[in-house]
């Protein structure tokens, strides 16, 4: 096995793909802000994406399917930005901060 031929395996492409996811949910049990955690969810859904398109590249005879998975998730994770951010205006107009210690009246 050379260097050239590394980029064609499918084990480099799942490797990165769950580092990815996992540095996501590491980071977004790890931060105390709200945006460091949308930051890190958007690194699991980049991960499970990247997984798809690999699947979808070495494995699967359709080669649609790993696309379509692949925008979904992409539709998914631009709607997740917006409702997140809007969420972070309200909770920082109302609290003056973004750190997730600071909402714990919101327990109920």
């Amino acid at each position: 096995m050379n260097w050239y031929s590394m980029p064609e395996m499918l084990q480099t492409y799942l490797f990165v793909g769950v580092l990815l996811f996992a540095i996501g949910l590491f980071g977004f049990f790890r931060h105390r802000n709200l945006i460091g955690m949308l930051i890190s969810g958007e690194l699991v859904l980049a991960g499970a994406s990247l997984n798809f398109m690999a699947f979808n590249r070495f494995v699967s005879p359709d080669p649609v399917a790993g696309q379509a998975f692949a925008l979904f998730i992409m539709g998914i994770a631009a709607a997740e930005a917006a409702v997140v951010l809007s969420i972070m205006i309200g909770v920082y107009r109302n609290y003056r901060s973004i750190e997730t210690d600071d909402l714990k009246d919101l327990e109920g």
